[in-house]
Formats: structure tokens, sequence, C-alpha cells
């Protein structure tokens, strides 16, 4: 790909088919990180390109009124283009945005979040608390979880490119932790020594699955863990110690096994091997102990920021009931339980409410209890509850979670959310039911660099006519 090139002479009449090459200028970012264009009132995706960026692109992928395109030259950059971070951003698929200014990024994910809600939920917005930018745009993630190849006999770890099974080798990650870039380099080196085969998965064969790392931003504290397909990795006790002994900040050694063909990185079992399995945290006052495959946000920094403000604007008066459901490891019931008379908490992995028990206990709360199941099941065992707190993964509630809340009608809802279609979906069906408002919502980047946005709505139950 040419960057700058003034010389590309394009047919506008070439016909819409694979292979052509077409001019077009980019109006747009979708939510998937793709630039957008128009051409012959068809609409055209390309990813690496910015808004305002006037390109050639070679079309790849035809439908009779879409395309997706790959940049064959940038004719005339785009004001909001800037040079990536990356040496290898325009390959590895672990960011989308490296090349759009920071303020662009910001001002696409707030209209992402804008047009879900209006286009999809069909709801009359109230206006939005401007987008919450994340205090660092890189170096933020405190978790990463690298594939690794051994194809040609050299041990590989990275991030796929986008759109394929290719992977792009890394020595380091602008957006990770500086701190895990040591760890990056070493135990590549060290997985390569050990002989350990590598998971091959068109073959569904090897050992070596992923290297996941995770830090405490804050406490510093490092835990290790590779997936395998079985435990049979000979001497890992001994890398292990080798590793404990060498850095410092590692406080733990864990082998996660995952034998299944699947795109899931983590498989149900994980096993200790040196040290600790989980890393203490600093959290919004609290200490908070995380395990290598638990759910934890990503953006420290940030989680702590919007988590603290949705808490603010609950105006809590210390009487109230709160339902936290999908609580995870009990982050943010920690947050809320000083400020009301209960909190009652549902997560569906055992190992994560153990956490959650482990860190109210810590934390010297005695006011949240958390339940093990489904939200579909629990919910409906429960108190109905003053506030409902939502933060479902990608998918969204299940629907008989939405009917459950209908029916209850807890005076306030709160929807954490990580998808925009799927609160969208949600909320029409909750405000749709005529029972409740819109009060306020607002975007929060959570994922610099990428197009990924956190958003959170604020329900209220609607009072009826005396």
């Amino acid at each position: 790909m040419s960057m700058v090139s003034n010389s590309a002479q394009v047919n506008t009449e070439t016909q819409w088919r694979q292979g052509s090459l077409i001019p077009l200028t980019i109006t747009d970012l979708t939510a998937q990180g793709d630039g957008l264009g128009h051409y012959q009132d068809r609409v055209v995706f390309v990813p690496s390109t910015v808004p305002g960026d006037q390109i050639t692109a070679r079309l790849v992928r035809v439908k009779p009124k879409y395309a997706s395109g790959v940049l064959k030259d940038l004719l005339q950059p785009s004001p909001q283009r800037i040079q990536p971070a990356c040496i290898v951003a325009d390959k590895c698929g672990g960011c989308q945005w490296q090349h759009v200014s920071y303020n662009l990024q910001l001002q696409t994910k707030q209209q992402i979040v804008r047009d879900a809600l209006e286009r999809i939920g069909h709801l009359t917005l109230p206006e939005p608390v401007p987008i919450l930018g994340a205090p660092q745009i890189l170096r933020y993630r405190n978790k990463v979880t690298y594939p690794i190849d051994g194809s040609g006999g050299q041990i590989r770890m990275g991030y796929f490119q986008q759109g394929s099974h290719r992977l792009i080798n890394l020595n380091q990650c602008p957006v990770q932790d500086q701190r895990l870039d040591e760890y990056l380099q070493g135990i590549k080196g060290d997985l390569q020594e050990a002989g350990w085969p590598a998971y091959v998965e068109q073959q569904h064969r090897g050992q070596l699955r992923h290297l996941g790392l995770r830090i405490g931003r804050r406490t510093g504290e490092v835990l290790l863990t590779l997936v395998a397909q079985d435990a049979q990795l000979p001497e890992l006790e001994i890398w292990a110690e080798r590793w404990m002994e060498r850095y410092p900040d590692l406080v733990g050694v864990c082998l996660n096994i995952n034998p299944h063909r699947t795109n899931a990185i983590f498989g149900a079992e994980t096993l200790l091997v040196a040290g600790r399995s989980a890393l203490q945290e600093r959290f919004a006052d609290h200490t908070i102990w995380i395990d290598s495959t638990s759910f934890f946000q990503i953006n420290t920094e940030q989680a702590e920021a919007f988590f603290t403000w949705i808490v603010a604007q609950l105006s809590l008066t210390g009487q109230e009931t709160v339902v936290d459901a999908y609580c995870g490891i009990g982050t943010l019931s920690l947050l809320l339980a000083p400020g009301v008379e209960r909190v009652l908490s549902i997560e569906s992995l055992p190992e994560a409410v153990e956490q959650a028990q482990r860190n109210a206990q810590v934390n010297g709360i005695h006011n949240a209890r958390f339940f093990e199941g489904s939200v579909e099941t629990v919910l409906p065992t429960l108190p109905p509850g003053d506030v409902v707190i939502l933060d479902p993964p990608r998918k969204g509630c299940d629907r008989s979670v939405l009917e459950s809340l209908l029916l209850r009608q807890p005076q306030q809802i709160v929807y954490i959310s990580c998808h925009p279609a799927t609160l969208a979906r949600d909320l029409q069906i909750l405000v749709g039911s005529g029972r409740f408002q819109l009060q306020a919502w607002r975007a929060a980047d959570f994922f610099p660099q990428t197009g990924h946005v956190e958003s959170v709505a604020f329900l209220t139950k609607v009072r009826e006519n005396s």
C-alpha cells in the first residue's frame, strides 16, 4: 500500500465487482472500526481509513448494495489522520484506530451510542453527558492474552491480523501496561527453549495455546497464565520457579486447561503452578483480589472513574436495597454497599462468587450478599429492590430478565453496556412498555485506539397518574 499518491487514475465507471479500483472519500467510522464511504449510491467499508481521507480502494467483497475494500492509495490524507504509535498498527488486529486522532475517536464513539439508541431503540433521547474520555490513551491495558504460534519451528506471540488467522509477532505493545513488555519478550524465548509444542488450530494438535498476563495497575503485582491443551508440560514447575525468581513483581504462575476446539481462550480448569492464584489491586479505595481468568475491566483507571460517577448519580439515601445483576467479582457491589441498606448481587460463575465474597470480607463490607446462578433464575427469587444494576455481557439481557423487571418495577434501573446495539434493543423493551423512562445516558471510552465503547443508561419508573 502506498501511503500518498497523486498519480492514481481511476475510471469512475468501474464495474461493481471484486478487484475493481474505485475512488472514495471516507465520511464516517463504523462501530467495527472501519472507515465508510459511498460510491455510486453504494456503501463501501475500508479498514485503516479516516473520515476526510480521499483514497483509491480495491473492492474485495462485493454485494449488490455494499462492499468491503482495502486501501490501495491514500490520495489526500484527512486532517484527523495521525501517525500510529505502533509500527505494526496497519497489520495487527489488536487496535483499529491508532491512525485516528483521539478527539475524533471520542466524537465517533459518542455518535455510535446515540445512533444505536435512536435507530435501533427508537428512543427519544435526553441530552447526553459528554463522553468520558480515558485518562491514558496508550499503555492502559491491565490484561493481555496472546495466541501462541509455533509454525516454522519458532515460537511467536502477538495478535491476529484483522480478518485473518495470520499472527503478527510482537515484542511489545503500546496499549498494554509497559511493565508487561519484558514478560512478553522473555517468556517467548523460554517457551522456545522449553520445547513445548504450540497449538495448531487447523489440526487441533499441540500444547501451548495462549500466554495470559494480568497486572495490578496500583500494586504492580503480575499473574502469568499459560493456556494449554492439557497439563502435560514437562518441567513446568521448574520454569515457573525461574520466572518467579526473575520477575520480582510476579506473584503467581497458573496453567489453564482448554482441550476444546473453540475460539474461547480459557477453559474451565485452572491449576496453580507457583505462588498464588490471585493478585491484589486497589480500586476506588477498596482492596480487591483478581484471579487470572476472572472478568475485570481492562482499563482500571477509567472503570474507577466511570463507576464512581455512576454511583454518585444515584443520590442514594442509605435506605435502598440494590440488586447488582451480573456482578462478577463484586467490583461495583463494593462501591454501592457503603451508601445503601443492602446489596443483593448475582453471578453465574462459582469462582467469581467466591472472589466477590472474599473482596467484601477484606473490605469489611457486611451488607452485601452474593448469589450464585444465572440472572434469569435468581432475580425472580430476590426482593424487588429499589435500584437494579444491569451489566450483562455483549449479548445483552435475556428476554426473561427484562420481563421480570417489567413485573417487579424497581424505582431505578442502571444499565451498563459494552455493546450499544444490545443496549438499545433492551431499552426499547423496557421503555417501550411505558413503565420506565430514559432519564439520562452517557458513553465512556474504556478502549482507546479501538472501536469499542462502554455506555450507561439510567431508567426511572414512570409514576402512575393519581
